[in-house]
């Protein structure tokens, strides 16, 4: 499926600011089931963009933007081939079928501690929640992770929030509500308490039947590294397993670091007067599309 992605972004300030240089994580990864035709990335004002590739692997651009304005406009065009499958078979070392396992002294050496480590956050009602769920949770791997990812999908509503940043695990749990980044965020903590190497992903969801938030906009859902398949992509959000319709751009700890714009400009706080965000994935071979 030939997937066209529109990413239109404004900040709109009180009058001309001088700009902070952006870091932009918004070109997708390629990867063995998404392959890109063509991207293209345009700043107004226009902006020196010095592109590199960062520790995650990730296609990042430096945005560095002259002079003053009172508007910053982002576009992304992305073209891609994605060939996920909806519903893939995994071929899970014999190793890893049951949970707990052991990751191989090479893979651990590669995850590094930052995609092991629960982070310091240690409180009470988040240990509690786990242990309810690991009390009739399977001791299959696969099964044990699809029925996290339903835990918190089920136990958590979505809704959007306007607020900057991620909530915490344990604020997601005591709201019982959240952004699809902090639902992500309370299984990427809780995949790792259980002892799996785990990422934070941020990137485009493409899904025709479904219209609920912001879906078919950017999107945020976790990775798991299991022996013999590889990276599989949980997005509790959505309540199921799978590449399919997920266009990654970032992998990274936290989701603080796949954070799609980050910049910042030279003024009050007052100054900034809102920021408005258009995403259009469009399936040119179907004639489906999603707005956002």
């Amino acid at each position: 499926m030939r997937l066209l992605i529109r990413h239109h972004t404004v900040y709109r300030y009180a009058k001309p600011v001088h700009f902070l240089a952006h870091r932009l994580l918004l070109t997708p990864r390629a990867g063995h089931d998404t392959m890109i035709i063509r991207s293209s990335l345009e700043l107004d004002p226009a902006a020196e963009l010095i592109w590199s590739e960062d520790p995650a692997g990730n296609v990042a651009a430096l945005a560095l933007i002259p002079g003053a304005a009172a508007s910053l406009t982002i576009v992304a065009r992305h073209e891609v081939l994605h060939i996920a499958e909806p519903y893939p078979i995994y071929r899970i070392e014999p190793s890893a079928h049951r949970h707990p396992f052991v990751y191989a002294s090479g893979d651990l050496a590669l995850f590094g501690t930052g995609l092991l480590s629960d982070g310091v956050e240690d409180a009470p009602d988040l240990r509690s929640w786990l242990a309810g769920f690991r009390e009739t949770a399977p001791t299959d791997t696969l099964m044990l992770l699809n029925a996290l990812n339903e835990a918190v999908g089920a136990g958590i509503a979505y809704r959007t929030r306007d607020e900057e940043g991620t909530q915490s695990p344990a604020r997601t749990l005591a709201l019982r509500s959240g952004s699809c980044r902090d639902l992500a965020a309370l299984f990427l903590w809780a995949a790792r308490r259980l002892g799996f190497a785990a990422r934070a992903v941020s990137g485009y969801l493409f899904d025709p039947g479904v219209m609920a938030g912001d879906v078919g906009a950017t999107h945020a859902w976790c990775d798991v590294f299991l022996p013999g398949a590889g990276w599989i992509a949980f997005d509790p959000t959505q309540r199921r397993s799978g590449g399919s319709g997920l266009i990654a751009t970032a992998v990274g700890v936290t989701s603080e670091a796949v954070l799609p714009v980050v910049g910042g400009y030279l003024g009050d706080a007052a100054d900034f007067m809102g920021m408005d965000a258009s995403v259009v994935v469009e399936a040119l071979d179907t004639g489906t599309d999603r707005h956002a």
